[in-house]
């Protein structure tokens, strides 16, 4: 994939007035794009729309060229799990499955060899400085371990795409640039990022903003 965004989007939930309206986003291969702006502007939701986990009253989801967020549910699944990397505001871990197993859920859904995954696990937690027992449970660890561990698997399977809404917000100053330099790495590599964010330093490490 060399390019990927979202063309006039237009969001609301039924007879309530738009969220979103008109929104268009291209992001290239090798970007990191923040999305900005005041508390209930709609940052979330259009990650959600661009993460295929919402669907638009109107506009696209584009991806190389082609709209996918008009597809079926199980296209749509589909589409995810090869191209997309999701990173929640409240990390969204699996309480009943250990760190390990929650970074490596994702080869369950997309062509991902489990031993590659395990392998590529272990190199993320330790550049992530995540620093807690594999075996322990999201219960077991603080919230910004967990939210480290999200973007631990949001990448392990090295999506084209990776979306991420607010991944700093709980981190102290340390573990944000941690997570910060492997998002502008992923990026750098010839990936997209789009990054939802009120979180000054980590916009300024984006390559352009489009605030709402």
């Amino acid at each position: 994939m060399i390019r990927f965004g979202c063309q006039e989007l237009e969001f609301g939930f039924p007879r309530q007035p738009s969220i979103l309206a008109d929104v268009t986003l291209d992001v290239p291969a090798g970007e990191m794009v923040a999305v900005t702006g005041p508390s209930g502007r709609g940052k979330s939701t259009l990650l959600h729309l661009l993460g295929l986990l919402l669907t638009p009253r109107s506009g696209q989801v584009v991806a190389d060229g082609a709209p996918v967020s008009g597809l079926p549910d199980a296209q749509r699944s589909a589409v995810r799990a090869r191209m997309l990397g999701f990173v929640f505001q409240d990390a969204a871990l699996d309480s009943t499955r250990t760190v390990m197993d929650n970074i490596v859920e994702v080869s369950i859904y997309s062509d991902l060899d489990t031993a590659v995954a395990h392998r590529r696990a272990a190199v993320l937690i330790e550049a992530l400085g995540v620093n807690v027992p594999p075996n322990r449970r999201p219960g077991q660890i603080s919230g910004g371990q967990a939210q480290r561990i999200a973007l631990c698997r949001a990448l392990v399977h090295d999506p084209p795409v990776l979306l991420a809404d607010e991944p700093t917000g709980n981190l102290d100053d340390a573990s944000a640039d941690g997570v910060i330099q492997a998002m502008r790495a992923h990026a750098d590599s010839g990936h997209m990022v789009v990054v939802a964010t009120h979180d000054r330093r980590l916009e300024q490490s984006c390559d352009r903003a489009l605030r709402l």
